[in-house]
């Protein structure tokens, strides 16, 4: 490590890192800046890919004659109208409060995204939302009389579309539900809070595109959507509360290990030294 206001020209070139400021303190500001940036980026790519399971599913069950849930424009609309935008915003998520307490990440073994990333969005954030979608895709009533049909009257159209409308308004919140939790790894939203203005903002987007998707008599035709009732509108919310809910308490879970962890001794001989009351010394052979 050479200064780069007080120290030589030899030792710029012979260093690794050259402190512009003299400061030692500046290394810790910039490891902690990379693990920001690098852990945003993560949370970025997470979030992006929870959609990409409750998207899929779908068409896959038309083939098995269930109406189509979630055309292909609504998933734009998810995709391109909100997704990109508040994967976007953070990349000015504050750091969390016990960033500098984790391990660093090796760069060459753990990668941004890797098999841990890939379970939270495909197995576990991708799984959530699509059994809300498809519990509050089943409220649309007579739904259930349309599975296995080919031909739909005029009647049973709009049902599909009650119900496709239901199952695209969900995943909207449940990517809401997604981009409040992936702020953070360990830490509560209820201790974290929301502290990004510009993820806050995009969530309000999402809301407010949403809606003109469902209640616009233009965007009707476009996305298939059709008009919902107050209570249709306010059920699916039920999926934020549900993955909000799921989600602190594997943080809190994920806490309580990080913290067994860091307490408990790693050897004998560090566990013989906790044991000891202070001012004693440890008897040679234990040494």
């Amino acid at each position: 490590v050479a200064m780069g206001i007080r120290g030589t020209e030899v030792a710029k070139d012979a260093s690794d890192i050259i402190l512009l400021d003299d400061e030692f303190a500046s290394i810790v500001h910039g490891i902690e800046q990379g693990r920001v940036s690098s852990e945003n980026l993560q949370k970025s790519i997470a979030y992006t890919l929870c959609s990409k399971v409750p998207q899929c599913i779908p068409n896959f069950l038309e083939l098995a004659g269930l109406p189509l849930a979630l055309n292909v424009s609504q998933v734009l609309a998810i995709d391109i109208g909100t997704d990109i935008w508040t994967a976007i915003a953070y990349a000015w998520q504050p750091k969390e409060s016990a960033l500098m307490a984790r391990k660093p990440r090796h760069p060459l073994v753990e990668k941004i995204v890797n098999g841990g990333v890939l379970i939270y969005a495909y197995g576990y954030m991708g799984i959530m939302q699509m059994a809300c979608c498809w519990v509050f895709y089943f409220t649309a009533p007579g739904i259930h009389k349309n599975i296995g049909k080919s031909h739909f009257t005029e009647e049973e159209e709009h049902v599909n579309k009650v119900a496709s409308t239901l199952y695209y308004y969900t995943l909207v919140i449940g990517q809401i539900a997604a981009a409040l939790a992936t702020t953070t790894y360990h830490e509560s939203l209820f201790k974290y809070l929301m502290p990004n203005h510009k993820l806050n903002l995009c969530i309000i987007f999402e809301i407010i595109l949403a809606a003109i998707v469902i209640y616009d008599p233009a965007c009707e035709g476009v996305f298939m959507t059709t008009g919902l009732t107050v209570k249709q509108m306010a059920m699916p919310w039920m999926t934020f509360v549900f993955i909000s809910l799921c989600e602190e308490v594997r943080k809190a879970f994920k806490r309580k290990e990080g913290h067994a962890r860091e307490i408990a001794p790693k050897d004998g001989l560090r566990a013989r030294l906790l044991d000891q009351p202070d001012g004693a010394a440890v008897a040679p052979a234990a040494w």
